[in-house]
């Protein structure tokens, strides 16, 4: 373990200082496999145009932060809210091609990839489709709205050789790929669990989005909308808060855990657990919602050729009393901890001593006076001058992504450069089932008031 330790610290040098030691992390290293080859002379033969289906707030910035790689141009819009066409129009041009029915925008022959970003009750059909029409595909998470929908993702990306990437941009995050390293140097020692949480503020709200004041039948596709949902009758806050409501959405479960775990999945390289417990409730949106504010799960990981077994705490909270609204990952090692925010960690190091005792030898004056001086003798013997029970930290080390930095631009890279260059994609179909599936069994399980147990491997309930 020492011996990887050293090496770690001798390769980890680059551009950004960890705090009271020099040690650097490699981020010029880990921003350059994140962005496209410099070699490559984008023209109008490697163009990438793409559409966009489903205009929302994650279809605008996901659409923005495509932009922004070299060669990429919006080649079409789709959404089933006129408005949304309408501002299509204002902001990427009166020429942009735009409609309420995704599969006008698939059949266009100058569209090389899509961005999916809709209700997640859509997810796979759209993804299907597009694959099966020729393009490639960047979608939103949760690949799926339910388990059992994800194998036919996975065949149709074998099937179609289409690049496919699921839209949690922690997979790509400097932050989370540098924490790898750390972990992967032995530095914490082997990694005994993980706790996650994402907590949003009441402030802030939880998917109350703004309704459109002349949202009405006539405005909105709701027929299509509703898919495979029940058919009920027009109803603009369930169009357009969606993420509420179990027949369009996954709730805080499909949207924040799968961020929590996509992390996890990452810097491990693990499959996923074997066994998902969940309690949730709804403590403050009582307002028609059926979608959980408060959900606490515990996930047990299996060992295997890639990890010892660890277990996993996640907790994401919509009517946080404190108003932070905060997010976090912390590793437990039997050496030390690595505690990750958003774009940025500290590793803090342990070392335990080889002593008998909590807090020192004789922490419980437990010991007559003859046998204090038999023991210290034998201590001495055994362990030299070193103090007694109890541990020592290390200098904190620090690391933090320069200013300005997009974990979402570095995922955007990455499903570009797979579509240029063949490259490889972490994040892809079956990483998306890994990480949705055992999200998604934190809402079975609170349901069913039992464990769900998975299959990480076979990617299966059991």
């Amino acid at each position: 373990m020492k011996n990887q330790r050293r090496n770690f610290l001798k390769k980890a040098t680059g551009s950004l200082a960890l705090a009271s030691t020099g040690l650097g992390f490699s981020y010029q290293a880990s921003a350059k496999s994140l962005t496209l080859n410099p070699q490559i002379k984008t023209s109008a033969n490697d163009k990438i145009r793409i559409g966009l289906i489903g205009a929302g707030i994650i279809g605008h910035y996901d659409t923005d932060t495509a932009l922004l790689v070299e060669g990429v141009e919006l080649a079409a819009a789709c959404d089933l809210y006129t408005g949304r066409i309408a501002y299509a129009h204002e902001k990427w041009g009166k020429d942009l091609f735009t409609t309420r029915d995704y599969r006008e925008l698939l059949a266009r022959p100058d569209i090389d990839a899509v961005l999916i970003c809709t209700p997640d009750h859509w997810h796979q059909r759209i993804a299907i489709d597009a694959m099966k029409a020729g393009k490639h595909v960047y979608c939103e998470k949760p690949m799926v709205q339910r388990i059992e929908d994800g194998q036919a993702i996975i065949d149709t990306q074998k099937s179609t050789g289409k690049v496919f990437q699921v839209g949690s941009q922690r997979a790509s995050s400097v932050a989370v790929l540098e924490a790898k390293k750390v972990l992967q140097s032995g530095m914490i020692g082997d990694l005994t669990f993980a706790s996650a949480y994402c907590d949003r503020s009441t402030s802030n709200g939880a998917w109350n989005y703004s309704i459109p004041r002349d949202a009405s039948p006539d405005t909105v596709d709701w027929d299509e909308f509703l898919g495979y949902a029940p058919k009920i009758p027009f109803d603009a806050t369930r169009f357009f808060r969606w993420r509420n409501y179990s027949d369009y959405g996954t709730g805080a479960a499909g949207d924040l855990i799968v961020h929590l775990l996509t992390t996890v999945h990452t810097i491990t390289d693990s499959h996923g657990p074997n066994k998902i417990f969940s309690a949730g409730d709804l403590k403050y949106w009582k307002d028609g919602r059926d979608a959980y504010d408060v959900i606490n799960a515990l996930m047990t990981y299996p060992k295997n050729d890639r990890h010892d077994s660890f277990q996993v705490t996640t907790r994401v909270n919509l009517c946080d009393g404190e108003g932070k609204g905060e997010f976090g990952l912390k590793l437990v090692g039997t050496e030390g901890v690595i505690t990750i925010g958003w774009n940025d960690f500290t590793v803090q190091t342990l070392k335990r001593s080889a002593a008998p005792g909590y807090g020192g030898y004789d922490s419980f004056t437990s010991f007559s006076k003859e046998e204090k001086v038999e023991f210290e003798k034998w201590y001495k013997a055994t362990y030299g001058d070193e103090n007694g029970g109890g541990f020592t930290r290390g200098e904190p080390m620090e690391f933090e992504a320069p200013q300005g930095y997009d974990d979402r631009l570095d995922h955007m890279k990455v499903f570009f450069n797979g579509i240029r260059e063949n490259g490889a994609i972490l994040e892809d179909a079956s990483f998306g089932l890994r990480a949705a599936a055992p999200s998604l069994a934190c809402n079975l399980s609170i349901a069913q008031e039992k464990p769900i147990l998975w299959d990480p491997e076979g990617m299966r309930l059991i």
